[in-house]
């Protein structure tokens, strides 16, 4: 069913009823609009040498915003109907009070698509999805002896919006997402290791069949686990850092992105706040926010207010240039729109948020960047984290990390944690490689209890003089 359809024909609701009841409610607000969601989602667990879950979900529903000056109001509900809708109106009218504000210029049109109207869900069977899952469980325990426990997990979800404005304004989006994941335990000795992989993005399972691609990620993740069989505890203290390309990126997400969203810096309770024009970075340093890349997880055509997404420089050779921005803190700003305006669902309202957050390359390569470290740590995998926004500062554990002795590689270490202050360590950075990539479509951002998809990335680089925790007696 094409997505202009999902909301009105099964429902029995007339649009033109719907959209008198949104002009009404947003009469006198600045902004907002009509949220409407049709969600169908599934999951597949293999664990044990067996299938372990399947699940299939069908979620629905809208959400109503009126936005007055910095105030919000919003209803949300799983019915959709008329009636629904109007009890919504009443609830969102409230936060106006008499307010009298200037209708915003609504969102500009685009004639982009980032990906194709297909449902992932339907492009491959269950029984080839299940196989898939026995394969991958197959392979890695005939790959190597040592392999004990295999885990594989397969996901997607089909995501269809429509976005009603005052005066007649709908956009519309179909949004596909796949995800596959594979984690791999090794014993030997008596020691237990464990190495994980996980890929994804927008589209269909194809790609995630091809065993060209499956196999490639059994292959990770046994050699992540491999080894971590022969890590020796992390050494403690200030050291050069060097971080590898891709997945790292996650740091730069963490530590810095949130600090470059606009309702943090319109409340100024960012450690980048009033910081435009600024050096906050090193030399070179360049980031940027980008979701219109195709087919990439924190990619959308549009983000949930209509909006279309676009690449936003946000530090460029050094120079804090920009903030990833909503409608609303945009406009309280004085500033325009970025299409990082996203929601969980119908459910929650608008925040500003990453799409794909990454560093540009330099021009050095990876090997020139490893020789002229004497004595410091190479990250290249990162697990969770924590930070603070206020003031920048972060703790994250490697799951993937070497010494660096002498400009070479030495032995992988375990326990090591990177600590440290967001702005300070962008003034770290001394060199920067010419091998920047994005993550494997992994991602996923948390703020305020909502979840969505984001992509991470940079090239190589270099960090003097980071804070690193270890186990090392």
């Amino acid at each position: 069913m094409a997505a202009n359809d999902l909301f009105f024909s099964p429902s029995g609701l007339d649009r033109k009823r719907v959209q008198d009841v949104v002009n009404e409610s947003l009469k006198d607000a600045d902004d907002g609009e009509l949220f409407l969601e049709y969600r169908q989602s599934e999951a597949f667990s293999f664990d044990d040498g067996r299938l372990k879950a399947a699940s299939f979900d069908t979620t629905q529903g809208f959400g109503l915003r009126a936005v007055a000056g910095e105030a919000t109001g919003y209803a949300h509900a799983t019915d959709l109907s008329e009636d629904a809708i109007r009890r919504a109106a009443e609830t969102v009218r409230a936060v106006q009070h008499g307010y009298s504000g200037v209708a915003a210029v609504p969102p500009v049109r685009t004639n982009k698509k980032l990906y194709p109207d297909i449902d992932p869900l339907q492009s491959a069977s269950f029984e080839a999805k299940v196989k898939l899952l026995q394969e991958i469980n197959e392979y890695a325990r005939a790959k190597d002896p040592r392999v004990k426990q295999v885990s594989a997990s397969l996901s997607g979800e089909w995501q269809n919006v429509e976005i009603l404005r005052a005066g007649g304004e709908a956009y519309r989006d179909v949004r596909p997402l796949v995800r596959i994941g594979v984690s791999v335990v090794v014993e030997e000795n008596g020691r237990q290791e464990a190495g994980s992989f996980g890929g994804g993005g927008r589209g269909g399972y194809e790609k995630y069949l091809d065993p060209q691609y499956w196999r490639d990620a059994v292959d990770e993740a046994l050699r992540q686990a491999l080894v971590n069989l022969k890590s020796i505890p992390a050494p403690a203290g200030e050291m050069t850092v060097v971080l590898g390309p891709g997945w790292p990126g996650i740091l730069l997400h963490e530590a810095i992105g949130h600090g470059l969203e606009g309702d943090f810096n319109r409340k100024k309770t960012s450690a980048f706040a009033g910081l435009l024009g600024q050096r906050v970075a090193a030399p070179g340093v360049t980031v940027v926010d980008d979701g219109t890349i195709d087919g990439r997880r924190g990619s959308l055509t549009i983000d949930d207010e209509g909006t279309p997404t676009s690449r936003t420089v946000l530090i460029e050779d050094g120079i804090l240039k920009g903030y990833m921005q909503d409608r609303q803190n945009a406009r309280l700003m004085g500033m325009k729109p970025t299409g990082n305006g996203r929601r969980q669902s119908f459910a929650a309202s608008v925040m500003p948020r990453m799409t794909n957050t990454y560093m540009l390359g330099g021009d050095r390569t990876p090997e020139e960047i490893l020789k002229s470290v004497k004595k410091g740590i190479y990250a290249t995998n990162f697990g969770g984290g924590q930070v603070d926004i206020t003031n920048g500062k972060f703790v994250f554990s490697c799951t993937e990390a070497y010494l660096i002795e002498d400009g070479k590689l030495g032995a992988p270490i375990k326990g090591a944690t990177l600590i440290g202050n967001g702005p300070d360590a962008l003034t770290r950075v001394s060199m920067i490689g010419n091998d920047m990539k994005l993550d494997t479509g992994v991602g996923t951002c948390g703020k305020n209890g909502q979840s969505v998809p984001v992509g991470v990335g940079q090239p190589t680089i270099r960090l003097d003089g980071l804070t690193v925790g270890g186990t090392a007696a």
